[in-house]
C-alpha cells in the first residue's frame, strides 16, 4: 500500500494568497516523479491557520528520492521555505509559511466511489 505525507504549514492570513500562488506556479513539478500518486493543497476554512499539503507515494523510498532530488533542487534553486516559489537570481522571497510539520502515514485501507 501507499504512504501519505502531510505537511502542515502555518500561514498567516496576509500570506495565504502568496502561498497559493506559489503552489499554482509549481504545477507539474512533482507529477512526473517516480512513485508519485496524488497531491492536494488544502486551505483552512475555520478555526486554524494551517494549510495541509497532502501527497501520496508508492513507497517511502520514492518519497525520499523526490525529497533528495527534484524537491531539494527546486528549493535550492530559488524557492523559499515552505510553499516557496523562486525568484530569479539570488534574491529569495520571504517564506509564506511561518512553520511546518510533516506527518507520515501508511495507507492500510482505501476505497473509492461505488461504480454505477
Amino acid at each position: 500500500m501507499s504512504i501519505v505525507k502531510i505537511n502542515a504549514l502555518t500561514v498567516p492570513a496576509e500570506q495565504r494568497e502568496v502561498l497559493e500562488q506559489r503552489f499554482a506556479s509549481r504545477a507539474g513539478a512533482v507529477e512526473g516523479s517516480d512513485g508519485f500518486e496524488w497531491f492536494e493543497l488544502l486551505r483552512p476554512v475555520e478555526g486554524t491557520d494551517q494549510y495541509l499539503v497532502y501527497t501520496r507515494w508508492r513507497s517511502e523510498e520514492d518519497f525520499q528520492a523526490w525529497m533528495e532530488g527534484p524537491m531539494k533542487a527546486a528549493h535550492q534553486g530559488g524557492a523559499a521555505g515552505a510553499g516557496g516559489g523562486g525568484a530569479a537570481g539570488g534574491d529569495r522571497p520571504k517564506p509564506a509559511a511561518t512553520g511546518s510539520t510533516v506527518w507520515s502515514f501508511e495507507v492500510v485501507q482505501q476505497t473509492g466511489p461505488k461504480q454505477a
